[in-house]
C-alpha cells in the first residue's frame, strides 16, 4: 500500500494558521486554541484557534459586509476561483495527505481518494454558475412574462465533522461560494487543520475575495451562535441526529434554511444465491474502512441463514488479514479511532452484545503496551436485533451479523431502524434487488455493491433520521439547496386596475 504522508515534505516553520483562526484573514480568536493532537500517539503537533461567540458575531458582521460584492460577481469570475482553487488542490496534495493522515487517522488511501473526490467537487462547482438559474412561465394577463430565478441566500453556515474533514466541509463551500453566498466554516477541533485551515488558505490563494469565506473552527458554543445568528441565512450540518434534531428545530423556529445529514445505521444485505466473495469483499469494506467512522459504514450484515455461516467465515478471514497501526509511520489498513471516548464506546458495545449472546470471531480492542486507541476489525455472530449492536451506530470497525429467513423479513429488519442512509443487496438476481430497494426507506440503495459510496454528480442523502428533512447534496440538488427562487413578473406598460 502506497503511504503518501511517509515520504511528505512538510516545513518546520510554523505555519500562518498556528493558534489562528481565518476570519478575515490569519488572526488570533477570542476563545483561544487548542492543541492539535495526533490519534495514533498522542503527540501535540500543532495548535490551532477556538472560536467562541465573539467570534462569530464579528465573522457574520464581515460575511454581511462582503455578501454583495460576491453575490454581484459575474459567473465566469466565480468559477475561475473554483478552478483555481481545484489546481491549487492538487498542487498541494502532499500537504492535505501529511494532516489527514496525523491529525484525522487516516491510511494514506482513504487521504488519496479523499483529496480526488474534493478535486471532483470543486471542478463540478466551477460549471454550477453557469448553469440555467431562471425559468419562463406563462401568464393569465396578456403581455406579462414571468421570470423565476435562483437568487444567493446570503451567509451560509457550514458544520462539518472530523471523519472526512476536506470532502465533507467542500461539499458544501464549493457550491455555496459557487452560487455567490458567502460561507462560514466551522470544522470540528478534531480535525480543524484537514478540514478547515488548509482550505482557508486554499481558497485566499485562489483569489477568493477577504470576507467571503471565514474558517471558525469551535466546539458547542461557535455552533450555537451560527446557528441562532438572525443574519445566517443557512445552515448546513453534517453530524449526529441528536444536534442535528436541535439545529432543525432552531432554523425551523427561525424560518431558517438547513441542509442535515446525519448518523446511519446501514444494511448490507446477502441474500441466498449472493456471490459470498463478492459480498464479503463488500461487507469487510463497508465495514472497516477507515475505522469504520463512516457515516454509510455496514453498520448490520442482514445475511439469508442457508449462507450465514459461510458469510461470516469469509469475513472473519478478510478481517484478520488486515493490519492495524499507525499510518503515518508504516503501511497499514487501519488507523487509530478519533479518541478515547469512542474507542470505549465500541468496545462497550462489541462486549454488551457477547455478554447478550453474541459470538465474537475475531477482533476487539488491540492489546499491550502500545494499544492506544487502536480497534482490530472485528465480526460479531449471532447478533439479535434487541442488541445495541444491532440498533445504534457503532462507528467502529465492527461487522455484526444478524441472520433472516425470508426476503420479508430482511426488509423489515432494514426498515426497523430510524436511520434511512445506505443499503447494499448481494444477488444474482438484480432485477429482484431492485424490486426489494423500492421497498426500504433509505436514500441510496447499491446492488452487489457496497454502502459507502459517493459520486460527486449524483443527489446525496438519507431517510429518516439519517437525514430528518430530506436534504441532498451533489450534482442538481446543490442548485436547489443553496440558492432560493424569486418571482420577477414584467409588463410593457402599467396595469389600471379597478381601484
Amino acid at each position: 500500500m502506497n503511504n503518501p504522508a511517509n515520504n511528505a515534505s512538510i516545513s518546520n516553520t510554523a505555519p500562518a494558521w498556528e493558534a489562528r483562526i481565518f476570519s478575515p484573514g490569519w488572526r488570533a480568536s477570542e476563545g483561544g486554541h487548542v492543541a492539535v493532537m495526533e490519534p495514533a500517539t498522542g503527540e501535540t503537533i500543532g495548535a490551532i484557534g477556538v472560536a467562541n461567540q465573539a467570534d462569530v458575531q464579528r465573522a457574520v458582521q464581515v460575511a454581511a459586509q462582503a455578501n454583495a460584492g460576491w453575490a454581484a460577481t459575474p459567473f465566469d469570475q466565480r468559477a475561475e476561483v473554483m478552478r483555481r482553487a481545484a489546481t491549487l488542490l492538487r498542487e498541494r496534495a502532499t500537504e492535505f495527505h501529511h494532516w489527514n493522515v496525523r491529525e484525522c487517522g487516516s491510511i494514506g488511501p482513504k487521504a488519496e481518494w479523499e483529496l480526488h473526490a474534493t478535486y471532483e467537487q470543486l471542478q463540478m462547482c466551477a460549471a454550477l454558475p453557469m448553469q440555467p438559474i431562471g425559468e419562463i412561465y406563462p401568464s393569465t394577463l396578456p403581455g406579462r412574462i414571468n421570470h423565476v430565478q435562483r437568487v444567493p441566500l446570503g451567509t451560509v453556515a457550514v458544520i462539518t465533522p472530523w471523519n472526512f474533514p476536506l470532502l465533507l466541509a467542500m461539499r458544501s463551500v464549493a457550491p455555496a461560494l459557487a452560487m455567490g453566498n458567502t460561507v462560514i466554516l466551522k470544522p470540528d477541533l478534531q480535525a480543524a487543520v484537514t478540514g478547515g485551515a488548509l482550505i482557508a488558505q486554499l481558497f485566499a490563494d485562489a483569489g477568493l475575495p477577504e470576507g467571503v469565506l471565514q474558517v471558525l473552527p469551535g466546539g458547542p458554543e461557535a455552533g450555537e451562535a451560527l446557528v441562532q445568528h438572525p443574519d445566517v441565512a443557512m445552515v448546513s450540518f453534517t453530524g449526529s441526529t441528536a444536534v442535528g434534531r436541535h439545529i432543525g428545530e432552531v432554523c425551523g423556529r427561525m424560518l431558517k434554511k438547513c441542509i442535515l445529514e446525519l448518523g446511519g445505521n446501514n444494511v448490507l444485505m446477502v441474500l441466498e444465491d449472493a456471490d459470498l466473495d463478492a459480498a464479503a469483499s463488500s461487507g469487510a469494506w463497508g465495514a472497516f474502512l477507515h475505522q469504520g467512522q463512516i457515516c454509510m459504514q455496514a453498520g448490520r450484515h442482514l445475511v439469508h441463514r442457508s449462507v450465514a455461516a459461510a458469510y461470516a467465515d469469509k469475513l472473519r478471514a478478510r478481517a484478520e488479514a488486515l493490519v492495524v497501526g499507525d499510518p503515518h509511520r508504516a503501511q497499514v489498513h487501519l488507523g487509530p479511532v478519533i479518541n478515547r471516548r469512542q474507542h470505549e464506546r465500541i468496545d462497550e458495545i462489541v462486549q454488551d452484545a457477547v455478554r447478550a449472546g453474541a459470538r465474537l470471531l475475531t477482533g476487539g480492542p488491540v492489546s499491550g503496551p502500545n494499544a492506544g486507541l487502536f480497534y482490530r476489525p472485528t465480526v460479531l455472530a449471532d447478533v439479535g436485533t434487541e442488541m445495541r449492536a444491532f440498533k445504534e451506530e457503532i462507528f467502529g470497525p465492527v461487522a455484526p451479523i444478524t441472520v433472516f429467513d425470508t426476503e420479508d423479513e430482511a426488509i423489515a429488519l432494514t426498515n426497523a431502524s430510524p436511520y434511512g442512509l445506505a443499503a447494499g443487496i448481494h444477488t444474482r438476481q438484480p432485477h429482484r434487488a431492485q424490486q426489494i430497494a423500492q421497498r426500504l426507506h433509505t436514500g441510496m440503495v447499491h446492488i452487489n455493491d457496497q454502502t459507502v459510496n459517493n459520486e460527486f454528480h449524483v443527489p446525496f442523502g438519507g431517510m429518516g433520521a439519517s437525514s430528518g428533512n430530506g436534504s441532498r447534496f451533489g450534482g442538481p440538488a446543490n442548485l436547489h439547496e443553496f440558492t432560493q427562487t424569486q418571482w420577477v413578473s414584467v409588463m410593457a406598460q402599467g396595469i389600471q386596475y379597478p381601484f
